[in-house]
């Protein structure tokens, strides 16, 4: 806030408001504000300086972009993004020539006096009236701005602070550019040998016939024994590459990684067609041997490619765990989407043998899942086609597209309201929260991301892609130690280290997609100096100094008072999501709480809101 003669001005969110003599609401946005006796300046986001009340006698403020300002009577200073500063206001007020090309760490103002603190040597001048000479400082190593235990994102620290602050703190300053990294020079070449040594060793080093025949047979006998290595590690490979994985049901063995996607589909390599059937019919037969395909529709690939056009370009509406997929329509009218898993083609046979096993994997995994999972926020699957080497399966589709696309591609969203955000939120986490609790044996999806959540026609947001998911412990104490498999950006770091999977690697997955709602900001994007960041990194250390109004998606309206204490606990609530250590993240029926107490918040009366009951973590 900042305070005037008779009035006070309020900075909340971004938008002020005044009481007293300058009963105003400003709407806009705006960083920070001070007052005079009568007058009041703020900054906005874009550095410019906008002032009212008073009488600056037709002087206007200086155009420019600014990082703070001082306000006095009837005049002011501001400091501009070059550090340097400028002043205006009655009797032609301004900065004394000797300081115009200085830089200052901070300037303050009282009535008509003016201060500031030079950064070069943290001596502070003052300027105004008759009893300040700016030609000498008044104090010499004065501290521009208090020690801090940590700086904020936006800040840097002080060279030289240490020397005036406790241990461990720091005196926290604006930055106004990181510097560039500089390429570290090339390592110097290695000194020559003395001259002295090359002479000692001229007569003694020459090479003895006996020495040649040494090197000769050592070469002849290493290039023997590769030849034998290369030998065997070729029969293994090939051997390898003609067995049949019997992969039994599904015990928290599936593929490692994330499954390759191509461009389209390819023609296998002929033996893999002889080959590859055996595994997927005996897990197909063991599937339906527990009852579980009982439910589902099993269509021929004519009605899938009459669906489809052929499976034309024209109808591929994105890719997942295992193929790409398409928008069709049944002969019954049905709108569908529809998974086709695409074969290798690879010149190795024996990597294309393990990549067509992990596609089939994939597909028996998403099959088993989601053919046992009944839940109006996952995607429901139809039915499947296994013909030859084909492996299809069918969705009901989804008419308005993923989260991804209505956060990062489309111009225009009905998701611009902090309380459709938190309700889409709200609606995938209890779709995650069902595969965990009240599945049986529970599910863990391995591949949560903002992509997967899909927006149906009443935008009820639905999980979709189980072709990673496994059937996990039926504890939270308990784990899969497994290859990590995700998405970059979105995998778990605990999990990726240390290969040891469990429900929290889903909630760290889901705390990244919270992220991206409340920034706008790809799990993986670039900041303003083009080099890749992580989200987490870009916007959790301002929710844990509590800033989150710098990191808020611009295009969604600021949060109105009614919304302002909801997105704040979704934001504590993410970074509880994110924190490293899994044991400590919330359950994802603690996020499900948590975020129906902010859409109740967001929709009705503000609630107090702690952020104690977001989870485990403190």
């Amino acid at each position: 806030m900042a305070v005037g003669e008779d009035f006070v001005c309020g900075l909340e969110y971004g938008r002020i408001a005044c009481l007293g003599r300058y009963d105003k609401v400003s709407g806009g946005n705006y960083s920070a504000i001070a007052a005079g006796s009568r007058h009041a300046c703020a900054i906005n986001l874009t550095r410019g300086l906008h002032c009212w009340g008073g009488s600056f006698e037709g002087d206007t403020p200086p155009q420019g972009e600014f990082i703070s300002m001082a306000v006095g009577d009837n005049r002011g200073c501001a400091l501009r993004d070059n550090e340097t500063v400028v002043c205006w206001g009655q009797g032609d007020f301004s900065l004394p020539g000797r300081l115009r090309e200085t830089q200052f760490s901070t300037i303050k103002a009282k009535g008509k006096v003016f201060c500031g603190v030079l950064k070069s040597n943290l001596s502070l001048f003052c300027w105004g009236n008759e009893n300040f000479n700016s030609d000498s400082a008044v104090f010499e190593n004065v501290l521009p701005r208090p020690c801090r235990s940590a700086c904020g994102p936006d800040d840097d620290i002080m060279e030289g602070s240490g020397r005036w602050c406790p241990p461990g703190q720091q005196v926290c300053q604006h930055c106004t550019a990181p510097p560039a990294a500089e390429p570290l020079p090339p390592p110097p070449p290695p000194p020559p040998p003395p001259e002295s040594h090359r002479e000692r060793c001229r007569g003694r080093c020459e090479w003895s016939g006996k020495m040649i025949a040494f090197l000769a047979v050592g070469c002849f006998g290493s290039l023997v024994l590769l030849l034998v290595i290369g030998f065997f590690l070729y029969k293994h490979c090939k051997c390898r590459g003609c067995r049949v994985h019997d992969s039994g049901p599904l015990d928290g063995t599936g593929p490692g990684a994330t499954v390759e996607q191509g461009g389209g589909p390819s023609q296998p390599h002929p033996r893999l067609t002889e080959e590859a059937p055996p595994v997927l019919e005996k897990r197909l037969s063991q599937l339906t041997s527990m009852g579980n395909a009982g439910n589902l529709e099993e269509f021929s690939l004519q009605a899938l490619l009459e669906a489809t056009d052929n499976f034309s370009h024209d109808r591929a509406i994105g890719t997942g765990s295992f193929g790409s997929v398409y928008h069709g329509t049944l002969d019954d009218g049905r709108e569908v989407a529809i998974k086709r898993a695409e074969t290798s083609n690879t010149a190795s046979y024996a990597v294309g043998a393990r990549r067509q096993e992990d596609k089939d994997s994939a597909f028996i995994n998403e099959l088993e899942s989601l053919s046992r999972l009944h839940h109006k926020n996952l995607v429901r699957l139809l039915g499947f086609c296994e013909d030859n080497n084909e492996r299809v399966l069918v969705y009901e589709y989804v008419h308005n597209g993923s989260l991804h696309d209505h956060l990062h591609k489309l111009e225009t969203s009905p998701l611009m309201s902090w309380a459709a955000r938190i309700k889409v939120a709200l609606d995938a986490a209890r779709g995650v929260e069902y595969l965990h609790k009240y599945a049986v044996p529970p599910i863990i999806h391995r591949d949560i991301k903002s992509s997967n959540i899909l927006l149906d026609s009443t935008w009820t947001a639905r999980v979709s892609d189980f072709g990673l998911s496994l059937m996990g412990p039926e504890d939270d104490t308990s784990h899969l130690s497994i290859h990590a498999a995700g998405t970059v950006g979105y995998i778990d770091p605990e999990y990726f280290r240390f290969r040891q999977l469990t429900t929290k690697s889903d909630v760290y997955s889901f705390g990244v997609v919270l992220l991206e709602i409340l920034s706008g900001f790809k799990a993986i994007h670039k900041n303003e100096n083009g080099v890749p960041r992580n989200v987490v990194d870009s916007v959790v250390p301002s929710i844990v100094h509590d800033e989150i109004h710098r990191v808020l998606d611009p295009r969604v309206p600021p949060p109105t008072p009614f919304e302002i204490e909801a997105v704040i606990y979704t934001g504590y609530l993410a970074a509880d999501c994110v924190t490293l250590e899994g044991r400590v993240r919330p359950s994802m029926s603690d996020v499900v709480n948590s975020l129906e107490r902010a859409l109740e918040a967001c929709l009705a009366s503000p609630k107090s809101l702690s952020r104690s009951t977001t989870g485990d973590s403190t």
